[in-house]
């Protein structure tokens, strides 16, 4: 799954189009290099404690938090968005989500941005591993696609610029946040919309 986010995230260093498709999903990487999207204030605002960002890409809220004098650590399993990151002033390191992670059961504040709920292709087992990784008063700030979108996880296929790539990913639309935080054994605190943007915060019951 690296491979695709490296080259895609090369391609917009290059001035290249470099958006890729994804079962309907379309991802545009040149819009997480930006310093900020609208929508981006409803996640970052409740994070006053440390963050973790899961998936950080090149940076773009690990950078904001940073620049507000937030502790935050970004990881991502692309070395290409790992140096970005770093470049614009984030603390980032290159780890997967599910391997050893510096602060386990510590954090105060986890965020899942631009869909990253997909992250592996099972949204369950993520949000296990997010309980695993939070303080016991820790939130979870996530962002799901919109309400009345299909929700699907598992094996896909990317449709890349320059061909297609098998990957693992999963899309949870809004509508169907209760019953997965259920299953997970976490718990609704609120949710919001800004910009198009469908958010929640979720903490472990």
């Amino acid at each position: 799954m690296s491979a695709v986010f490296d080259a895609a995230l090369r391609r917009v260093e290059a001035g290249r189009p470099a958006a890729f498709t994804v079962r309907g999903l379309t991802f545009d990487p040149a819009l997480w290099c930006r310093d900020d999207l609208p929508g981006d204030a409803a996640l970052l605002d409740p994070c006053t404690g440390p963050t973790l960002d899961v998936g950080c890409g090149p940076g773009r809220l690990s950078a904001a938090l940073a620049r507000a004098g937030r502790p935050a650590l970004g990881i991502d399993i692309s070395a290409a968005a790992v140096r970005l990151a770093r470049r614009r002033g984030a603390t980032a390191l290159r780890r997967d989500v599910f391997t050893a992670l510096p602060g386990t059961g510590r954090w105060r504040h986890l965020l899942l941005a631009d869909e990253n709920i997909g992250i592996g292709g099972d949204p369950l087992r993520l949000l296990h591993r997010c309980r695993e990784l939070l303080a016991p008063a820790g939130r979870l700030h996530a962002e799901f696609a919109p309400p009345g979108t299909p929700s699907w996880s598992g094996p896909a296929t990317a449709h890349t610029p320059t061909g297609v790539t098998a990957l693992a990913w999963a899309s949870v639309a809004f509508d169907d946040l209760g019953e997965l935080a259920a299953t997970a054994g976490m718990r609704v605190l609120n949710t919001r919309t800004q910009a198009g943007r469908w958010f929640a915060t979720l903490s472990p019951r």
